[in-house]
């Protein structure tokens, strides 16, 4: 975004991650225009020896300007502070400050902001980011010809960063859809149009220079990598295929010095499109519920639970009565597919049951006592659910060679910690710090749920799970434990 008010830009930490976003829409044939705004015309294939110029002539009319004005309160910041008996002389003879509490109050003033959109149907809905739009009193989008149209918010969905404005005009308008981002491979090229530093209709090509990035910015980060020069004021505008369909959301680069390096991520449109699909629905997004905690499958996990190789999502943690219990997940089985889709890493999963709509049948594969098991679960709709609770205990016993010391829960703490009479588990109570539990992560006051896959309510039950992993030759030594309110699982090496 440009912002003529020098407002600061929202970045991310990578070495810098400044963000300014792009999306995508999918679901109109795609529109050029004979004159500035409208008339239907079929791309077809582009040959790239002739460059880009028919691509972009048939696009372009669709992506926007995005203007919004909003107000915000001015510095109110001395170079330095005044002497008392100044503040008294200034107060004395040019009165007091106007809101009597003997401070002045900041000035409000008018901030001004730029950022890119495109339309998606021909009625006038225009995709952006969300926080292009977000923090405006008034938006505008202004076409390519000049023409400046008012905007209201359809609706926005921040956890994605992207949102839906509405447009009125008494002319069809151009509008541009959505491609398959899935089929985009690395090395594709790929074109964007947008409003960097106020420069709008700028236009740039690359390639897809990588998938399925992390940077960072949400649980449903899957960003398309992209060297096409994209920078603040990108914000909103479409990357394009050669095809002419938007494929993503240049929504952030990696920079050190604010400027583009060659190197920026664009949401997938397989996400927009849900995203926006939604909000153009409805108004707003409601994401899919499986209710698992999971985490991830290391070489460790894979060989003591018999998977061939690491890859999937590891269940730590099934939440009461949700769709993953009525389903009969259970902790320590590893997801590899979900509605037909692999989970390769842990990470794909929260991505796959979010995108997945409210009361959905889907079946979900997953590793359980060394085979594969289909089961079939309902997905259902996402709300706020509290995290279990850590727990700690009082009473000591070694165990092992492991390097802690575990209990079983007294009545204070299950009053201490609000648990009732049919919770289970073993307490830490002691961690040795040179020992093999301390450098994996156990600490005094985490919960010990499950050794080996075997529930524990004592530290009797402890050790005779470690003795029954020690008989069955296993090398190392599965927990399940809750610790700062998660619940993961930790492998720990048995000594020969």
């Amino acid at each position: 975004m440009h912002n003529s008010s020098r407002r600061a830009w929202p970045t991310k930490p990578i070495a810098r991650v400044g963000l300014f976003c792009v999306i995508a829409f999918a679901g109109a044939p795609l529109f050029a225009q004979s004159d500035s705004r409208h008339a239907a015309a079929d791309l077809g294939e582009v040959h790239i020896n002739d460059g880009f110029a028919e691509l972009v002539k048939a696009v372009k009319p669709a992506v926007v300007n995005i203007s919004t004005t909003g107000t915000a309160a001015a510095r109110n910041t001395p170079r330095f502070r005044q002497p008392p008996e100044l503040e008294e002389f200034f107060r004395r003879f040019f009165g007091a400050p106007p809101n009597g509490d003997g401070r002045a109050r900041p000035p409000q003033r008018k901030t001004t902001a730029l950022g890119s959109g495109f339309i998606i149907a021909a009625e006038g809905l225009v995709v952006t980011n969300n926080h292009v739009i977000a923090d405006a009193d008034e938006i505008e989008v202004v076409f390519d010809d000049g023409l400046r149209l008012p905007a209201k918010l359809r609706g926005s969905d921040p956890n994605t960063d992207l949102a839906l404005l509405e447009i009125k005009s008494d002319q069809p308008l151009p509008f541009v859809k959505f491609g398959d981002s899935d089929a985009a491979r690395v090395g594709d090229w790929v074109v964007a149009i947008g409003n960097p530093f106020g420069l709008g209709g700028t236009t740039t090509s690359g390639i897809i220079s990588a998938r399925g990035r992390d940077i960072q910015a949400g649980p449903l980060d899957d960003f398309i990598q992209i060297d096409a020069p994209i920078n603040r004021g990108n914000s909103g505008g479409p990357l394009f295929n050669i095809r002419g369909e938007v494929i993503g959301v240049n929504t952030a680069i990696y920079s050190p010095s604010g400027g583009n390096v060659g190197i920026g991520f664009a949401i997938p449109s397989a996400i927009a499109d849900n995203v926006i699909s939604q909000l153009r629905r409805k108004g707003v997004v409601e994401r899919g519920f499986l209710g698992v905690q999971i985490q991830v499958v290391t070489e460790e996990i894979a060989d003591i639970l018999g998977l061939e190789k690491a890859r999937g999502a590891l269940v730590s943690e099934i939440i009461a009565d949700s769709p993953a219990e009525k389903s009969g997940l259970e902790a320590s089985d590893i997801i590899l597919s979900f509605d037909g889709k692999p989970v390769e890493k842990m990470r794909d999963l929260p991505k796959l049951v979010a995108l997945t709509k409210n009361n959905a049948a889907v079946e979900v594969e997953v590793w359980r006592n060394r085979k594969r098991k289909t089961l079939r679960v309902t997905v259902g709709k996402r709300e706020s659910a509290a995290a279990p609770v850590a727990d700690s205990a009082a009473a000591s016993a070694e165990i092992g060679k492991l390097g802690l010391q575990v209990a079983a829960l007294s009545d204070a703490d299950r009053e201490r910690h609000d648990l009732d009479e049919q919770a289970r588990g073993v307490a830490v109570v002691a961690v040795d710090a040179d020992g093999i539990a301390a450098q994996r992560g156990i600490r005094a006051g985490d919960l010990i749920k499950r050794v080996h896959k075997r529930r524990v309510n004592s530290p009797q039950e402890v050790q005779k799970a470690i003795q029954a992993a020690r008989k069955a030759k296993a090398k190392s030594l599965l927990l399940l434990l809750v610790q700062d309110r998660r619940t993961r699982f930790v492998v720990l090496p048995l000594d020969s």
